[in-house]
């Protein structure tokens, strides 16, 4: 393994261990800015400070230059980014981490270079393995449910062992803590907890509830990490 990709494994490691000790990761699509700041508060209250914003508006940047400013515990993420204009625009404003829905090359070996934390979404072994070339070894799997779910991630298991994985796409309440308790899940990527529409309507505080509910959830099932 080259020095490079011993950067990106150390940089992994590090947001395996944040994620991994919250094992939920609320996927928003913000619309207008000015929702940031009350998703924040309303994540953190409930005792989740980490959130994925999607580049899916043209607010994202701004909206995650607000919750950097807002909330230096809160652990921000990128989601769908699509470009290395994205990649830019998102480390700027101040995300920890880039999360891509599928394997870009371009994207994934730009992160690598400039020592940016990637995450790059998958959901077959040949895409796996252009990460683990590249000293890579945390994977969004995604869209989860469609692409075969517990099922598939158990198959993923036996030849890739040291592959870890965070599950986004049809996670709900009803199968959330079925997947964490797979070995090869860190954590999990919803957005049921951060609907749009609650986000858009500034219900916040059924956020919180969804949140908590969620958290609730996987310490009854799963109990705490340390």
């Amino acid at each position: 393994m080259n020095t490079k990709n011993l950067t990106a494994s150390r940089l992994l490691m590090d947001v395996i261990k944040e994620l991994g000790k919250l094992r939920l990761v609320p996927v928003a699509v913000i619309e207008e800015s000015k929702m940031a700041i009350p998703l924040g508060n309303a994540l953190i209250e409930a005792g989740l400070p980490v959130v994925e914003v999607t580049f899916r508006t043209v607010e994202a940047a701004e909206s995650i230059s607000l919750l950097k400013k807002e909330f230096p515990e809160l652990i921000i993420g990128a989601g769908t980014v699509l470009s290395i204009e994205q990649v830019k625009a998102a480390v700027d404003a101040g995300s920890k981490f880039i999360v891509t829905p599928g394997f870009n090359p371009t994207i994934v070996d730009f992160c690598i270079e400039k020592n940016i934390t990637i995450v790059p979404g998958i959901n077959n072994p040949s895409f796996i393995e252009w990460g683990l070339e590249r000293g890579l070894y945390f994977f969004k799997f995604f869209p989860a449910e469609l692409s075969g779910g517990i099922k598939m991630l158990n198959a993923f298991s036996g030849p890739y062992p040291t592959a870890r994985f965070m599950p986004t796409g049809g996670i709900n309440d009803r199968n959330l803590t079925d997947y964490l308790k797979l070995k090869n899940v860190i954590a999990c990527g919803g957005s049921w907890i951060v609907k749009k529409d609650l986000i858009s309507s500034g219900n916040f505080e059924e956020i919180k509830t969804l949140t908590k509910s969620a958290l609730s959830l996987i310490k009854s099932e799963l109990g705490n990490i340390e």
